[in-house]
């Protein structure tokens, strides 16, 4: 793929640069002109010269109301009145559901069972009739397209629709304005919607800047389409990135996209949540797994062209489960050995726990959780299992505890 390459010449776009310059009147005072910051906590982390676009800022918590605005203020009068449906996990919905309210357009919604449940209250609280329907989002659209043909609204797709890729391409004539240097946007995808409008649009504007693309590895039709040539459906996989969880990209923003990539790289589960954690910690903001996808990217060691690069990080979505960022706080601390479990075998004997327990304290390691299990811990009688959870520094830290309980008898293995 060559950077700033177009399509054929005898092949129009379906979505053109002027359709995204048209997109920007239609949206301006309805969708948010979201600040793009310099993040120097993460451009220590990363070695890069981070820039963050926070349209998890936006009114609906991402950046789906650009495409969703656009899209709707170009229907007929008789399309308002009569609403619209579309298939979402959630933040399409929302987006579809606030504008829709704005613009007295009713909104219908199909969303798969596995959508998060914030998205699904939150599309309700915004007036949208809510359809759960299908195993995945495949199968929520084709409902989507019955309940349709069968009600007479206008189906507005998520990501592929000529006029939500306009809408999206929004976003991309706000960073280069606010960062008109940047060497690199990253940029996730899961439908491609939101790829094709942005890379089109700096693409345009700028051409040497590096568009690179980010998918999680249990979703990554962007990457199977371009080995295809062409859009092609893949089983997918559950993932952090709910909202990249598209089984098959887009045909229009595929066609858009494809040539205007510069790199397409995959990264997985961990590294989303690790991502989310470091958001929260260093940038005191909440994003969900699409949105941290492109900071994963740049902590995957992938990336070392960009070294000392100004690049710009998509962070375009907020809208995850307090439940499931709670459990990813968690598996993000373990994977940075910050919060970790073992079974350590000690004497059942007096003072056995307690020994155990101020070891771990001298060591610095705070300890969250004991079990001290005697009906399970083996033949020797004499010998308890303690399955112990305690917080470390990080991985070097916890190998220190663990040799240094070895070298006062205390055997320990992973639980």
């Amino acid at each position: 793929m060559n950077a700033g390459s177009r399509p054929t010449p005898n092949r129009r776009p379906l979505t053109t640069f002027q359709d995204i310059e048209a997109a920007r009147g239609r949206n301006e005072g309805a969708v948010y002109y979201s600040p793009c910051p310099q993040s120097i906590p993460l451009s220590e982390l990363t070695g890069m010269e981070i820039f963050c676009k926070l349209d998890n800022l936006q009114r609906t918590g991402s950046f789906k109301e650009r495409g969703a605005r656009n899209a709707l203020a170009q229907l007929t009068p008789e399309q308002q009145k009569r609403g619209v449906i579309a298939a979402s996990a959630g933040n399409h919905a929302q987006a579809l559901a606030y504008q829709g309210k704005l613009l007295g357009v009713p909104a219908t919604v199909v969303m798969p069972k596995f959508a998060p449940l914030i998205k699904v209250s939150n599309c309700q609280k915004l007036g949208a009739t809510v359809v759960m329907h299908g195993n995945d989002f495949g199968e929520a659209k084709a409902h989507a397209h019955e309940l349709g043909k069968e009600r007479g609204l206008a189906y507005i797709d998520g990501y592929d629709d000529p006029a939500i890729i306009a809408g999206q391409g929004t976003m991309g004539l706000e960073i280069i304005e606010q960062v008109p240097n940047a060497d690199a946007v990253i940029i996730p995808v899961g439908g491609g919607g939101l790829l094709a409008g942005v890379a089109l649009a700096v693409k345009t504007l700028r051409p040497k800047t590096k568009i690179i693309a980010v998918e999680a590895e249990n979703v990554a039709s962007f990457s199977a389409a371009l080995r295809a040539g062409h859009p092609t459906r893949i089983s997918t996989q559950a993932t952090l990135a709910d909202g990249l969880a598209i089984p098959e990209v887009g045909a229009n923003a595929f066609e858009i996209a494809k040539d205007l990539v510069d790199r397409c790289i995959m990264v997985s589960e961990e590294q989303i949540a690790v991502s989310i954690l470091r958001i929260v910690e260093l940038e005191k903001g909440v994003v969900e797994g699409s949105a941290a996808t492109p900071l994963a990217a740049c902590l995957s060691g992938q990336l070392p062209e960009l070294a000392n690069k100004r690049v710009i990080l998509l962070l375009c979505g907020g809208n995850i489960d307090p439940n499931v960022l709670s459990r990813v706080i968690e598996r993000g601390l373990v994977a940075d050995g910050r919060l970790c479990r073992f079974t350590a075998m000690i004497s059942d004997r007096p003072g056995g726990l307690a020994d155990l327990t101020a070891q771990i304290a001298s060591s610095g390691a705070s300890i969250k959780q004991v079990v001290h299990d005697r009906a399970f811990a083996g033949s020797d009688v004499s010998a308890v299992h303690v399955l112990c959870t305690v917080e470390t520094r990080n991985h070097q830290h916890l190998a220190e505890l663990r040799e240094r309980l070895k070298s006062h008898g205390v055997e320990t293995f992973d639980s």
